[in-house]
């Protein structure tokens, strides 16, 4: 039945009444605790630097660089290059960051807590075009340390870190690019030049049949061709010259008189109707030839050789036997002459096929040499264009690596460098002495809540009056006598007498453990202005 009676206010003054002690002593002890850890934990001052983190100056169409990613990805690795275990224990080492700690701690603590008081912040901007994107423009880079002095060289120190880390990475990279295309390129070059030896090799032994030579080998075929041709009527210009000889030997050494004067001026007379006739037939050829055509050139060499022979002068008065004899004599030389001149034209026309069979043969050779030159040649140019790339990468990587040494590519640049801290980041003792405040009355309430809950008293004439189902005739009021106000007095007294000890015994256990309480004061002045 109790339970459903509903507490009214005077129920609730009555209960704080009644448990003022208990909300008193929870809120003061959660408060005070408040008050000490707000003042016991030690302040952290933090000093920090921004980095800028500046485009490529020229123009990258113009020069490009052989560094790419994004800036948010550098400077990851930045970080974990500067955060090393090697980097990190120079650190210590030269500040001494860690020499007034009373607890002895391990190399790998110190590392694990000064990696702790390292932050790195990008700042990053949206781009606004065809999508919504943010780019890393810039990032803080800060360090908290007890020490205002302290935290300001060791940020120093780490911005000093990263921004040479940056300069050495991008150089590195770029210097090991351009290390490898040189490899690279020396490679292809070993190989080109094999190639070329190779190809110059096949040519000098497979000179005669190059496919290069092929309009030659067509041309001096057809001019052998000519050749022979033009011997071959020079051959049957002889013959018939020769068999006409003959006929004039025969008729010489007939003896016959008559016949010896007939043939004497006939003989004296061939040759010139034979020229006219060859310079007709030579006019004639000049109005449809040139000079150089074989058959202009055949016809003027019968001419000259015609000329050339002069006719025997008759000889006047003389005896027709010895006329006679002379006229075979002078028969027979021109047959011999005649003879040699057939054997001449047949040892030219001979060569000349030796020639023309020759040429044939590495004509027919031509297409399978050239199958082969082909081959070669086409490693060759495969190689070339390889080799022309990689040494227009080189260029570019040279030039890139160029522009990395003389920081003209992206970089790091101090936009703002770090400052010594005037006021301590941590802890905010306001806002734990306000967090202590509400757990102070959070705490003592419940507490009294959860005493209230337990204690199954009834409270008051309305509580009665729900349980007995009737109301009371009179309600008489507790009276308090003298020996119960007289015990309250000294509880509180005592109360009080406890709680000036106990301030007493903490300022003193301050004093002679921690701090002087001059000194506390001022600092409290100080910290909270």
């Amino acid at each position: 039945m109790a339970a459903t009676y509903e507490l009214t206010f005077d129920d609730y003054l009555s209960i704080i009444r009644r448990r003022a002690v208990h909300l008193v002593t929870i809120f003061v002890g959660i408060l005070a605790v408040a008050v000490v850890v707000a003042v016991a934990i030690p302040p952290l001052y933090q000093s920090y630097g921004i980095i800028l983190v500046e485009s490529q100056q020229i123009p990258k169409d113009m020069v490009q660089t052989t560094i790419t990613g994004y800036a948010d990805e550098r400077i990851e690795i930045i970080k974990q290059r500067v955060m090393t275990r090697e980097n990190l224990l120079k650190v210590i080492d030269k500040y001494k960051l860690f020499a007034g700690e009373r607890k002895p701690t391990t190399a790998s603590e110190r590392i694990d807590e000064l990696r702790s008081r390292i932050s790195i912040e990008p700042i990053s901007v949206d781009i606004k075009g065809k999508r919504r994107e943010q780019a890393t423009i810039a990032f803080k880079l800060s360090f908290e340390h007890r020490q205002p002095e302290m935290a300001f060289k060791v940020a120093n120190e780490l911005i000093t870190l990263f921004l040479d880390e940056n300069v050495k990475a991008r150089t590195e990279r770029a210097t090991e690019t351009t290390e490898f295309l040189t490899s690279e390129a020396n490679k292809l070059k070993l190989e080109l030049e094999t190639l070329e030896n190779q190809v110059a090799a096949y040519k000098q032994r497979h000179g005669s049949a190059l496919p290069e030579h092929l309009g030659l080998h067509m041309n001096m075929v057809s001019r052998t061709e000519s050749e022979i041709r033009e011997i071959e009527r020079d051959q049957k210009a002889a013959q018939e010259e020769l068999r006409f000889l003959e006929l004039e030997l025969a008729a010489a050494r007939s003896g016959n008189t008559a016949a010896a004067r007939a043939t004497n001026a006939s003989s004296a007379s061939a040759p010139v109707r034979e020229v006219d006739r060859l310079k007709s037939e030579y006019a004639r050829l000049t109005a449809i030839y040139t000079e150089a055509h074989p058959d202009v050139r055949a016809v003027k060499r019968k001419i000259e050789a015609l000329e050339a022979v002069e006719p025997p002068a008759p000889v006047a008065g003389g005896n027709p036997v010895e006329t006679a004899s002379l006229e075979v004599a002078r028969i027979q030389a021109r047959i011999a002459a005649t003879n040699n001149r057939i054997n001449s034209l047949a040892a030219q026309s001979q060569a000349l096929r030796g020639k023309l069979v020759s040429y044939e043969r590495q004509i027919m050779q031509t297409p399978q040499v050239e199958r082969g030159l082909a081959a070669l040649m086409r490693d060759y140019e495969n190689a070339q264009k390889k080799y022309e790339e990689i040494r227009a990468k080189q260029m570019s990587a040279q030039i890139a690596e160029n522009l990395e040494e003389e920081n003209k590519a992206e970089r790091f640049a101090l936009l703002e460098p770090p400052l010594m801290p005037e006021k301590p980041v941590k802890p905010d003792r306001m806002k734990i002495m306000l967090l202590g405040t509400f757990m102070a009355i959070g705490g003592s309430g419940g507490l009294v809540f959860m005493l209230e809950m337990l204690n199954q008293r009834i409270r008051g004439v309305d509580a009665l009056a729900a349980l007995t189902r009737q109301r009371p005739l009179a309600a008489i009021p507790y009276i308090t006598t003298k020996d119960e106000i007289s015990r309250r007095k000294r509880r509180l007294w005592l109360l009080v007498i406890l709680l000036l000890l106990a301030i007493a015994a903490s300022a003193a256990l301050v004093h002679f453990t921690y701090m002087s309480l001059d000194i506390l004061l001022l600092k409290l002045i100080s910290r909270f202005g």
